[in-house]
């Protein structure tokens, strides 16, 4: 009964991620590596397939409920495709511990910067010089999804709370990004043909669920609170994961 677990666990990972604006490739690929033994180039692309459904799913339920910032996610997908693109064609050449180092650099700084928002800073207006931000953050997220078959969520979303939106449209905003970052990944990824369909199928059905499920549920969650809690913890968990990632290092 293995399908009825992945399904579970998929469930989970999608009702999560398209709740607080990830794409989910980080968490599957964790789950497949460290649970599943599957070889990193393996699990890079599994996770960006079983992602991608749930993607679609959860940014046409946001879409639905109308959170979606279409200004500001085209000035992200402008950049973050061409940078995913980039990624894809450099990947082979970089070695692992120097861009291990840049990603945990990436992540911490984005933590930093949403907690000293959330805590430090009295001012609820949008951030300045907007366009450049949006297309900064859309780059950094592109190479991520290039170059490690992440969904590249945790600088959209970071970035788009930094940009001074509240926590449900930059989830929504993220979702309708992710859709387009993740497609060019997963095409460079699926020309390689190293996909673990077994395992990817049953997390991807979860995930669709989840997905699905997900807006419906943050409709009725009072936004303030959602600010409140999810702000803070998206801040953590991004300081977590740029630690956790140069532990090994040393």
């Amino acid at each position: 009964m293995e399908w009825v677990t992945l399904v579970v666990i998929g469930f989970l990972v999608g009702l999560l991620v398209i709740s607080t604006g990830g794409g989910g490739a980080a968490i599957y690929l964790g789950i497949l590596t460290s649970v599943f033994g599957l070889a990193p180039a393996v699990a890079a692309s599994t996770s960006l397939v079983t992602a991608f459904p749930s993607l679609i799913v959860g940014a046409y339920g946001h879409y639905r409920t109308g959170q979606i910032h279409f200004k500001v996610g085209n000035q992200m997908l402008i950049t973050a495709i061409p940078a995913t693109v980039v990624g894809a064609l450099i990947a082979p050449y970089i070695p692992n511990r120097p861009y291990t180092w840049i990603v945990a650099i990436i992540l911490t700084g984005l933590g930093v910067q949403i907690l000293v928002k959330r805590f430090l800073s009295h001012s609820d207006r949008p951030a300045k010089h907007q366009t450049a931000q949006a297309a900064t953050y859309g780059v950094i997220s592109g190479i991520l999804v290039g170059v490690a078959g992440l969904s590249g969520g945790g600088p959209i979303i970071a970035g788009l709370l930094v940009l001074g939106l509240d926590m449900l449209p930059a989830a929504a905003t993220s979702s309708y990004v992710l859709v387009g970052t993740s497609l060019f990944g997963l095409i460079f990824h699926l020309s390689a043909n190293n996909i673990d369909w077994s395992i990817g199928l049953s997390l991807m059905i979860g995930a669709v669920v989840g997905a699905f499920c997900a807006p419906r549920l943050l409709a009725h969650v009072n936004p303030t609170k959602l600010n409140d809690y999810a702000k803070p913890f998206i801040g953590v968990m991004l300081l977590f994961m740029g630690v956790r990632m140069v532990l090994p290092l040393f």
